[in-house]
């Protein structure tokens, strides 16, 4: 028979086992309950710590309500229109599970609105986007979270001086600047987009500043002075700067795929197309503090950037249907409170140095098309000019701000038929002006220079009164220069015809260009200098697909992208003159981008007298030239004598050790020694070869 286990739980054995319990304590049950004079010392919070951050908060069922104050009053008749409208606007942050409109004792709403959404989440995206949307010209939502109410309402009536943050040091944000061989960097994306890396172009070899994996998720961008690099991710932009590149702020927009900085840097501007709501594809930040300033919607199809800004960062413009809206920071609110109406309005920029923006408006029937420059915040029209027979215009300004251009591609062909003007679209029937406006004379005197070929590109000297312009047939491009001199009209100064090239690229310091054919072109190159319009050098970078200088007018870059091309990807960098420097072969290159330098410190006349005596400056910078290349080359005989010396130590070790065992080669080999071949005659035969090494015949003549 097999023995019963301990664990045996058979109903029998049960009973058994409580009434031996039972009969232990006796006929009472056992009482646990603490005595009268216990002092429990262990507070809910210690016990039940992990179960009381779950206790359910009356302020809770607060969270997903929302209150849209600046509601239209409406009556019972209308009130199932006005839902229709709330559902539709509210109703695609999330799930709306409740609403309520207030109404007086005439059944007329009062004005206000309580929603509440299933997911707080939704709730706090509909303030952030919907907060001052203006439903019409009466009414504008401001929307806040119930909440908020309690909050406001318990501010305690005497105010306490706030603590102060605590300073954080982002370092210095211009150490770039310090450098005392004044070295540019530039930006490299490469292996198809997942390295960022950081480069100081030095001599004689570039070094590596920083170098990190996804640090993109796209592309990048220098800000326009050169602080901050951004960088793109899947919820918004970072800025990094700094000597080691720490992030130095970040802004919050999901899908997020263009940027553009104000030309201080003080503002950003990212749009997403996948934005929350409508009201928020475009937002502007302050870049020193993170802050959201404003957003706004698109309509229609835009161009980017949607907002431009005047030199100062006071003031941004958008350009609208037959409106120019101008708003002021840093209230972010429309100049003077109103748009600008200009009927057929179809571009405008701003001067780069002064608040003055031009912008021109479409011939329509007999009005013909007009030119205006206006002065902000007056709104004053400092200049106008009429044009006839207008295709399209586009606007140049000189960097300087000395002078505007403005293309205007003119219909050569007209047909009056019965009230009606009709044009001639082809190329035949185009002829082309260019509208010269000098900003700084009296007046604002305007010349024109007409060019009856197809125009490819125009583009001014950055620093000088010189621009240049391709121009022809497909099968005869020419390049042409006009200077530019107060009081006169332009003046063509060289014309090179037939060249390879639909690209022009001036150096960041004027005089020096470079005629790029790109892409189709297949990436021929021309590097001349316009004071004597002589051809420094030409070359090739085969399907070259982009052209960079650095900010000091010494190199440019040329590049074939693997985002545009996906062989032949690298870049590479030569000299101003033309010379090439380096090749730098890389697979899966994307982007090279120079880092910006803010404006030099020095004044016009200061720099023209450096310009005037730089002769004197020359030999201290080839002698430093001079340094670094025989620093260079000391380097590397150090190195190589390094390695000399270290073989020699090795050796000698191990000839000595090659003599100390001397004596146990004669033991093992009979005292002979073997070292050196005469010692052993005894085994080394002699051989005496002779063979023919050359053979020579000479004639020699009686």
């Amino acid at each position: 028979m097999g023995k019963k286990k301990e664990g045996d739980k058979s109903p029998r054995n049960f009973e058994n086992n409580r009434f031996n319990r039972s009969e232990s304590y006796g006929d009472d049950e056992p009482n646990f309950s603490d005595d009268e004079n216990f002092e429990d010392t262990i507070t809910d919070e210690e016990l039940l710590a992990e179960f009381l951050i779950h206790r359910p908060r009356e302020e809770d069922s607060y969270e997903g309500i929302i209150v849209v104050d600046g509601a239209p009053q409406v009556g019972p008749e209308r009130l199932e229109k006005l839902k229709g409208v709330i559902k539709k606007m509210y109703g695609k942050f999330g799930t709306i599970i409740n609403e309520f409109y207030p109404t007086d004792e005439k059944n007329v709403t009062k004005g206000f609105i309580f929603l509440e959404y299933k997911n707080p989440s939704d709730a706090v995206d509909a303030v952030n986007a919907t907060n001052n949307y203006k439903l019409d010209k009466q009414h504008t939502f401001l929307v806040n979270h119930y909440s908020d109410f309690e909050k406001y309402s318990n501010i305690p009536d005497e105010w306490t001086v706030p603590e102060p943050q605590e300073y954080k040091d982002q370092g210095n944000l211009h150490y770039y600047l310090l450098d005392p061989d004044a070295y540019d960097q530039y930006c490299l994306i490469c292996s198809s987009g997942s390295t960022v890396q950081i480069w100081q172009n030095a001599a004689p070899e570039p070094t590596v500043v920083e170098e990190r994996p996804n640090w993109t998720e796209t592309y990048v961008r220098w800000s326009p002075l050169g602080t901050y690099m951004a960088t793109f991710h899947a919820r918004g932009v970072a800025l990094w700067g700094g000597p080691k590149f720490k992030q130095i702020m970040r802004f919050s927009h999901t899908g997020v795929q263009l940027i553009d900085f104000s030309p201080c840097e003080r503002y950003l501007v990212t749009y997403s197309p996948d934005g929350p709501s409508d009201q928020r594809r475009v937002i502007i930040w302050d870049v020193r503090t993170g802050a959201e300033k404003r957003s706004f919607s698109l309509d229609g199809v835009s161009l980017w950037p949607v907002f431009r800004w005047s030199p100062d960062d006071k003031f941004f413009a958008r350009i609208g249907q037959d409106v120019l809206s101008v708003y002021e920071t840093p209230s972010f609110g429309l100049l003077d409170k109103r748009s600008i109406k200009i009927p057929g309005i179809r571009d405008f920029a701003w001067s780069p140095t002064d608040n003055i923006l031009v912008y021109w408006v479409a011939e329509d029937k007999d009005v013909p098309a007009r030119v205006c420059l206006l002065e902000i915040p007056s709104r004053q029209e400092v200049r106008a000019n009429n044009l006839f027979n207008v295709a399209d215009c586009k606007i140049h300004w000189q960097k300087s701000g000395d002078y505007l251009c403005v293309k205007v591609d003119r219909y050569s062909k007209v047909k009056k038929e019965k009230n009606d003007a009709k044009y001639s679209v082809s190329f035949c029937g185009m002829y082309y002006n260019f509208e010269i406006f000098h900003m700084r004379e009296k007046l604002i005197p305007v010349d024109s220079v007409e060019i009856k070929e197809p125009i490819h590109a125009f583009a001014w000297e950055p620093v000088g009164s010189k621009f240049a312009i391709i121009h022809g047939d497909q099968h005869s491009i020419n390049v042409s220069f006009y200077g530019v001199k107060q009081g006169q009209p332009p003046s063509l100064l060289k014309k090179f015809e037939k060249r390879q090239c639909n690209h022009l690229f001036w150096s960041p310091t004027g005089q020096f260009i470079v005629l790029a054919g790109l892409r189709s072109m297949h990436g021929s190159l021309e590097f001349i200098d316009t004071n004597e319009f002589v051809v420094m050098n030409a070359g090739e970078h085969y399907t070259a697909s982009d052209v960079e200088w650095d900010p000091t007018g010494r190199y440019v870059v040329t590049g074939v992208s693997s985002w545009k091309q996906k062989v032949d990807n690298g870049f590479w960098l030569w000299s101003f003159q033309g010379k090439k420097l380096k090749k730098h072969n890389i697979d899966g290159f994307c982007q090279l981008m120079w880092r910006p330098r803010p404006p030099s410190l020095l004044s016009a006349k200061q720099q023209k007298e450096i310009k005037k005596n730089l002769k004197k400056y020359t030999p201290q910078f080839e002698s430093k030239d001079r340094m670094r290349s025989t620093r260079a080359s000391k380097e590397l005989i150090e190195k190589r004598c390094q390695l000399m010396k270290t073989f020699e130590e090795y050796r000698q070790k191990n000839i000595a050790a090659w003599n100390e065992a001397k004596t146990r080669r004669l033991e093992l080999r009979n005292n002979v020694d073997t070292d050196e071949l005469e010692s052993d005659t005894k085994n080394v035969e002699e051989e005496e070869i002779e063979f023919l090494v050359k053979e020579e015949h000479t004639v020699i003549e009686e």
